[in-house]
């Protein structure tokens, strides 16, 4: 029987732990090496500690609606997009809120996690920690790595000949990157075009004499505020799109979301991408076509090698005078605590039952919280994640043989390895892999069961935003206050735009609330298919669950 936990890091993945091993009525020490909470969002100017932090300007890419912890939405007055500022301030109301500090255990560096020589019938593992240079052994019944996947640079140095043998000017990874002072009236060359890479290119042209961005693969840029104005991902993320996705055919649907991307500026006429590409990948930057409109950065090809102040590219064309290199390549992950002997059970998340359990272990008492890139908020995954981790540490779910993990991981894992920076391997559907976490873990709402019994709500979960609060309707952890919220969550969304109001007698409420009656049979429709064809059902693998 689990009872003592240790959780590593206490960044939005390990506070969201310890809340949920309080829950089960587990006992939570969280080692944090740091002397603050937060992790990668806790900005500093130093760089003395080894940690890894968000840059100065940084705010979020997911909304705070749909990026909250699912049982504690964020105020009303919060922007719907927060400065690390802000975020940091609602993980603090968060620990304050369910007390969670007096489980952490500050400037504690976790040295080493090994298996106990009972293991194989006690599940116990062997902790040693230092605090202040003393260092601490502890017995847990099971551990919670939680330190996320923004851990060591990723400094492909090798994939560019001469950048540090020829070139003469300074290269550095952007981890190292606070703010635009050190680059002003200087021609930087950011390497890597995903959200940082863009992003950094944007900030920098601003005092930049000129900014070069070399990408390697087509990228789709898409920006945060959608139609409307609302924030993109409550308009995109819906049971309602993502039922249309598993009913249309994939080259429609493909077609569709390459239509989507073009129809705010054409990417092929940008050297971005092309209907063509078998790729689609997106970032967010509203900034970065009207900086290449405007010429203040310039997009280039990979990168085929350095000279003394020069860069060649792979079109045969080069950039004369660059005085920075700044690698936008992404980090990889590494858990240097972990015996090798487990260590080796993982090369990546993809070797991990549901991302999480490593399936070759004896007893499940370890589990990988965070280490997920999906297409909307990783803070989202990560409470799903402990919420299921708990449940199945406390004996409320379990999980299957190894034999059956084990196969389960073979299926899904692909074949040839991607990038080497491993952020390519992670990403996966943000709504599929939250509600597949939510079936095991037993708190899927079911629509069809709303219909019945409350109609109203049942139209919001199905064609509103798949808001966090939706996990908290039904089963362990059930929120009295999920209905409320989620029947409000558009009040908060207008709430901090409403500080100049201004006259409007036209009502768009009632135009939405006839698209969902309209829509509805359709609804109606797909459920009685998975009722009478329970085969139609979908898997987590294959279709979503109405």
């Amino acid at each position: 029987m689990v009872r003592r936990v240790a959780i590593i890091g206490a960044g939005v993945s390990g506070l969201a732990s310890i809340k949920c091993c309080l829950d089960e009525g587990l006992e939570p020490t969280c080692f944090e090496q740091s002397q603050d909470i937060g992790g990668v969002w806790r900005y500093t100017d130093s760089m003395d500690d080894g940690r890894v932090s968000v840059y100065r300007s940084v705010i979020t890419n997911t909304s705070k609606e749909m990026s909250c912890f699912s049982d504690f939405p964020c105020p009303e007055d919060f922007p719907n997009y927060l400065p690390h500022v802000l975020l940091l301030e609602y993980f603090r109301m968060y620990a304050r809120h369910f007390d969670l500090l007096r489980h952490v255990r500050f400037k504690t560096t976790a040295l080493s996690v090994k298996k106990r020589l009972d293991f194989a019938t006690s599940g116990q593992w062997e902790v040693v920690t230092e605090t202040d240079g003393v260092q601490e052994y502890h017995v847990f019944d099971a551990v919670m790595v939680c330190t996320g996947h923004y851990q060591e640079p990723y400094l492909p140095l090798a994939s560019f000949p001469g950048i540090d043998t020829c070139f003469k000017g300074q290269y550095l990874h952007s981890r190292e990157y606070k703010d635009v002072e050190a680059f002003r009236g200087k021609r930087v060359l950011v390497v890597g075009l995903g959200n940082t890479g863009g992003d950094l290119s944007v900030e920098l042209s601003r005092v930049a004499a000129k900014v070069f961005l070399s990408a390697r693969s087509s990228t789709w840029v898409l920006s945060r505020v959608s139609d409307h104005g609302f924030p993109l991902d409550m308009v995109n993320t819906t049971r309602f799109n993502h039922f249309l996705d598993w009913l249309l055919p994939s080259a429609l649907t493909k077609r569709i979301r390459f239509w989507k991307c073009n129809s705010w500026f054409n990417h092929t006429n940008y050297g971005l991408a092309s209907t063509k590409s078998s790729d689609f990948k997106i970032i967010l930057n509203e900034e970065l076509p009207f900086c290449l409109l405007s010429g203040t950065v310039v997009l280039k090809p990979k990168v085929k090698e350095f000279a003394e102040s020069s860069a060649v590219f792979e079109d045969g064309t080069t950039e004369e005078n660059i005085d920075v290199v700044l690698f936008a390549t992404g980090y990889i992950f590494t858990f240097p605590f972990l015996e090798e002997s487990v260590r080796s059970l993982f090369d990546d998340n993809r070797s991990l039952y549901k991302r999480i359990f490593p399936p070759q272990l004896e007893k499940p008492t370890l589990a990988i919280i965070g280490l997920v890139q999906l297409t909307g908020s990783v803070m989202v995954g990560a409470e799903m994640q402990a919420r299921w981790v708990t449940g199945i540490f406390a004996g409320q779910n379990k999980l299957p043989p190894s034999s059956r993990m084990m196969a389960d991981v073979l299926k899904k894992k692909p074949l040839v390895k991607r990038n080497p920076s491993k952020r390519e391997n992670l990403k996966i559907s943000f709504l599929s892999y939250i509600d597949e976490i939510a079936s095991c873990a037993g708190v899927k709402p079911s629509v069809l069961r709303l219909l019945l019994t409350d109609p109203r709500l049942a139209l919001a979960v199905f064609f509103g935003p798949c808001t966090p609060y939706q996990y908290r309707l039904v089963g362990q952890g059930k929120w009295s206050g999920a209905r409320d919220a989620i029947l409000t969550q558009w009040q908060r969304t207008l709430k901090p735009l409403r500080t100049r109001v201004v006259d409007d007698s036209s009502n768009g409420s009632d135009g939405w609330r006839w698209m969902c009656l309209l829509a509805l049979p359709l609804a109606l429709t797909g459920g009685f298919l998975l009722s009478k064809y329970p085969w139609l059902g979908w898997s987590p693998r294959a279709r979503p669950q109405l």
